[in-house]
């Protein structure tokens, strides 16, 4: 929940704001490392889950993860009894990928994508900014809420409240640039690369 006092001023609004706007940004670029393009990335794969042990874990937790090669990853768990918990999260997960599992190793060979997986790979990354939008635009929702009802309860006045609302939009709108701007370049990665 946001909290905004009558004596919040512009600046700790500012702060306030940049702070919980930041957050679904972050999230996204986490996201946008997971969508894979044409080079093999530890990243794309530290954060599935692996359920083990009673618990799930991210894969980065269970195994060294390693790219010797562009188009190649090697997952060498450190306990071979999770590698078929391993192996069934990866086929699980949305990497699209068959990983080869050798009873030491799994090693996940990334082939060229096809013109169907780089669409599928654009619906993913259009999925994830819609996300990204709505998050950012409920932190706005929010903020919007609090600056109202300081203002219905007289606490601000209608100009100072026009004035963090207007300053609210501005980071909205910031934000939400930023969120396009690193889809856009992603969705090139994905098409040329």
């Amino acid at each position: 929940m946001i909290k905004i006092v009558p004596e919040t001023t512009p600046k700790d609004f500012e702060s306030a704001l940049k702070v919980e706007m930041e957050k679904p940004l972050d999230h996204f670029k986490k996201e946008l490392i997971k969508i894979r393009t044409g080079r093999a990335s530890t990243s794309m794969i530290e954060g599935i889950k692996v359920i083990c042990y009673g618990s799930e874990m991210p894969l980065s937790q269970v195994a060294s993860l390693s790219a010797p090669e562009p188009r190649l990853l090697i997952i060498q768990p450190w306990d071979k009894a999770v590698i078929a918990d391993i192996e069934k999260s990866l086929l699980e997960s949305d990497l699209g990928v068959t990983p080869l599992n050798d009873g030491d190793i799994i090693r996940i060979s990334l082939p060229q994508m096809s013109g169907s997986r780089r669409e599928e790979l654009s619906k993913i990354l259009n999925k994830k900014l819609e996300e990204c939008r709505i998050a950012i635009r409920n932190i706005r929702k929010e903020f919007q809420n609090a600056v109202r009802d300081l203002e219905k309860d007289k606490k601000f006045s209608i100009d100072y409240s026009k004035r963090l609302l207007a300053t609210l939009q501005d980071f909205t709108d910031k934000y939400v640039a930023n969120a396009e701007e690193m889809s856009a370049k992603k969705e090139k990665e994905i098409k040329f690369d």
